[in-house]
């Protein structure tokens, strides 16, 4: 199998009933971090601003949400609740819709942090 070069390649070889969800994430992170580079890392969609910032993944009954760091997760504890959460990890059950304004708050907030990490790399 060859990689996928880019995500909208990613997207097109999705099954067809899941297309539009795909879509609708990759607006969401677009949204919220709009300065963001777009790349295929892994073979999955991740994208890059100042550093690493999230990526997705389908999967055969969910969508994960990849490299939200933990006080994140742990910030919006209550919401994620119903939702599998691990290390670096959340799923978004493929027979629901997905929670579009948690996953903006998180990618927002995963922003600032890595804005304020690069922040400190600079200064110290």
């Amino acid at each position: 199998m060859k990689p996928i070069k880019d995500v909208d390649e990613y997207i097109r070889n999705a099954p067809e009933d899941i297309q539009n969800r795909l879509k609708e994430l990759r607006a969401v992170v677009k949204d919220a971090a709009p300065n963001a580079e777009e790349r295929i890392s892994y073979g999955m969609p991740y994208y890059y601003y100042k550093g690493r910032l999230v990526y997705f993944n389908l999967w055969k009954k969910h969508i994960g949400l990849y490299a939200i760091s933990l006080p994140i997760r742990d910030k919006y504890k209550n919401e994620l609740k119903g939702y599998v959460t691990a290390k670096g990890t959340i799923r978004f059950p493929l027979d629901e819709k997905l929670p579009i304004s948690l996953i903006k708050k998180l990618i927002k907030d995963q922003v600032k942090k890595n804005s304020k990490t690069i922040k400190k790399e600079v200064k110290g």
